[in-house]
């Protein structure tokens, strides 16, 4: 099988799929932003808990798996994260579905805070974008894998796990990713109900096979599998595409958040450590987060962040001709949202606004 071909899911806006699709799409991203408010709400009050939580976190040097062939490590302030929604169906995930060989990464965002950590953008990376995937190492046998010309960027965590995945972001984008973030699909749903829950209201009803959920229009307060099942669907949003879930999960995210920002985890230790212990069980990281007191260390410096603070965009793309399961990156417009990461700057509105699916309209379907 190609690698282009690899993945299920037709992208174009039918609201139909050529066959049977895995179920996948989890946008584990969500949890991740999730962790992060946690963190910035709790953030020093986690220090009684640091022996007991250290112990849930996993992390990986991917700094040392990739060596100094990277791009320059710019320090004036501003930090690019890199944060991984994995498609493992090891232990609780068996539920959701079955391996089906390697894992894979269906979610992916670059997050970039500027210098002054008062703003942040979220360029967010379709996984059925065909790239120049450049040449890795196994992460299981640490055997070379070659590069791949057309591949699926999500290829790259499958065949190379996260250091491959990093690789490939920077060979994109030109910037060095300063932190990896991963995040389980178990978690996300354990993450959501330790916060008690989101509000979310709906403009229209989302009644949706796929993701198995069916609210009508209204304020909804949804649990951790009904969040799991918003972020998943897709036939009620815009063009029924891969690109219209995006946006409807970067809408869920800025809930989330003002949801996170909202709880009480100061006035209730139970509270706090319930969501910090459901926090660290969810995700991976780099070895420089890999630990509760390096990730309360960075997760204090992005305090400043809310809702109105991150601006969110999907990389500018374009369908395949040749496949329209399958779209292309416009180089020139990726080039603008890239240099404008670079330079600390706002992604201009221009580079975006002939990308396929920018017409989404999640903004039609949650507010």
């Amino acid at each position: 099988m190609s690698e282009q071909s690899r993945g299920t899911g037709r992208i174009r806006g039918t609201g139909s799929r050529r066959r049977k699709p895995a179920r996948r799409h989890r946008a584990k991203v969500v949890a991740a932003w999730t962790v992060a408010g946690v963190v910035v709400v709790g953030g020093a009050g986690l220090g009684y808990a640091y022996l007991a939580l250290d112990g849930n976190l996993s992390s990986i040097d991917i700094d040392a798996k990739l060596g100094t062939d990277r791009p320059d490590d710019v320090d004036d302030g501003s930090q690019d994260i890199l944060v991984l929604g994995s498609d493992s169906r090891s232990g609780d995930n068996g539920k959701y579905g079955q391996d089906e060989g390697a894992a894979r990464s269906d979610t992916a965002m670059v997050v970039h805070v500027d210098k002054g950590h008062k703003s942040a953008s979220v360029v967010s990376i379709p996984r059925d974008t065909l790239i120049e995937r450049p040449a890795c190492e196994s992460d299981t046998t640490g055997d070379p894998v070659p590069a791949g010309h057309r591949a699926m960027f999500n290829t790259a965590y499958e065949v190379g796990g996260p250091a491959c995945a990093v690789k490939t972001v920077e060979s994109m984008s030109g910037i060095r990713m300063d932190h990896y973030l991963e995040v389980d699909f178990t978690g996300f749903k354990k993450l959501i109900d330790e916060l008690g829950g989101v509000e979310i209201t709906t403009k229209t009803a989302i009644n949706d096979s796929k993701s198995h959920l069916d609210l009508e229009p209204g304020t909804h307060t949804l649990n951790g599998e009904e969040s799991l099942g918003l972020v998943r669907t897709r036939k009620s949003v815009g063009d029924g595409s891969d690109l219209g879930r995006i946006q409807l999960q970067q809408a869920f995210i800025k809930a989330l958040m003002d949801q996170t920002k909202s709880v009480g985890v100061f006035s209730s230790p139970k509270k706090l450590f319930g969501l910090a212990d459901a926090a660290t069980k969810a995700i991976t990281t780099d070895s420089g987060l890999g630990s509760v007191k390096k990730l309360t260390g960075f997760a204090n410096g992005l305090k400043g962040l809310g809702a109105d603070n991150v601006h969110m965009v999907t990389l500018p793309v374009e369908y395949d001709p040749a496949d329209p399961n399958r779209v292309l990156p416009q180089e020139k417009a990726g080039r603008q949202v890239w240099a404008a990461l670079q330079h600390d700057r706002p992604i201009p509105a221009s580079a975006t606004e002939k990308s396929a699916g920018d017409k989404g309209d999640a903004d039609q379907v949650v507010e």
